[in-house]
């Protein structure tokens, strides 16, 4: 929910600053191919509501708080004004992953989508083996999305450990699960960390993966979370490592995210801002990409022709405002 400090502004006000596109993508991500959003301009500056559809008004309403935060509060001071990031390999073939890699530029860290429904753990190795080759000195991570059972990523990260694995982030569902995992790979010497995403940002109590000892590192996400602000409450609570992440955002989205990692007190991982990459096209003409393995911090202003351009049609437009308008509601009542 908003800080006290950020008061809701007025429905009109919000749909009336509110801009709607569809962006295609390079490669199939999350299962697809587009990615809608809608975009909140504000005093303070641009806010990107794009919760994905599946997604409830209850956990919408948090992505609502943190465009208003951006949008008519603006971000903490920040402590360091250039971010490490990774490149993301999302689940493709293993002969795509050079391809796929060659649009980050510099890479020191890389984050591998696996357990990819209708892949095999042969496709999963294949894929790191690929990433590996390509980039020897790099810090691979793999993203399960809580694609395995403990059994399946129990099997998968033995086996995969042997590229060197920074972490594994969210390779089961549930925190018991991962706090399971975590103890196997523990008591067979399988050096492998795990991070939990999921069960930090859809959990009712964010917290309460710290305090079942499920996870060596968290993964924050500043939309699902509610805001900078309260991820970084999160993240002090926690008392765990953060890796910033982001939720497949224009660079207006993104710079929320740097906001959040440029306000850590420590930020020992890359973070997994890189996904502007992943997109045909963004919102701005100075998109929030790595340069050198890393985004400088700065403002994302979209840009009118790239709005129009890639503005979504009328009925998505429609659906897009009419859940606005009910979030609102929620967090007005709130």
């Amino acid at each position: 929910m908003p800080r006290r400090d950020a008061p809701i502004p007025p429905l009109d006000e919000l749909l009336a600053a509110a801009h709607v596109v569809t962006l295609p993508m390079r490669v199939k991500f999350r299962g697809i191919m587009e990615r809608e959003s809608l975009l909140l301009r504000g005093p303070a500056g641009w806010g990107e509501f794009c919760p994905f559809p599946e997604y409830g008004d209850a956990e919408a309403s948090r992505w609502l708080a943190a465009a208003i935060e951006a949008g008519w509060q603006g971000f903490p001071a920040p402590l360091r004004m250039s971010v490490p990031v990774n490149a993301t390999v999302p689940a493709v073939p293993a002969d795509r992953v050079p391809e796929v890699l060659a649009r980050f530029g510099r890479v020191d860290a890389v984050k591998v989508k696996v357990a990819e429904r209708g892949q095999s753990l042969d496709d999963d190795a294949a894929r790191l083996h690929a990433v590996r080759a390509a980039l020897p000195g790099a810090a691979i991570r793999v993203d399960a999305n809580g694609g395995w059972d403990v059994p399946a990523a129990v099997e998968a990260l033995t086996r995969l450990a042997a590229v060197g694995l920074e972490y594994a982030e969210q390779p089961v569902p549930t925190i018991e699960g991962l706090a399971e995992v975590r103890s196997r790979l523990r008591d067979t010497g399988t050096p492998v960390l795990i991070a939990a995403d999921e069960s930090v940002r859809k959990e009712t109590d964010p917290l309460r993966v710290a305090r079942a000892g499920a996870a060596d590192l968290i993964v924050v996400k500043v939309a699902p979370l509610g805001g900078v602000r309260r991820a970084l409450d999160i993240v002090a609570q926690a008392g765990l490592p953060a890796v910033v992440s982001s939720a497949l955002d224009t660079s207006v989205g993104i710079r929320a995210g740097l906001a959040l990692a440029a306000a850590l007190p420590e930020l020992p991982y890359a973070c997994g801002l890189g996904t502007v990459s992943l997109f045909e096209s963004d919102v701005t003409l100075d998109p929030l990409v790595a340069d050198d393995g890393a985004i400088g911090l700065r403002d994302a202003v979209p840009d009118a022709g790239l709005l129009e351009r890639f503005a979504a049609p009328a009925e998505r437009r429609d659906w897009w405002l009419d859940r606005v308008r009910r979030v609102h509601a929620l967090l007005t009542a709130s």
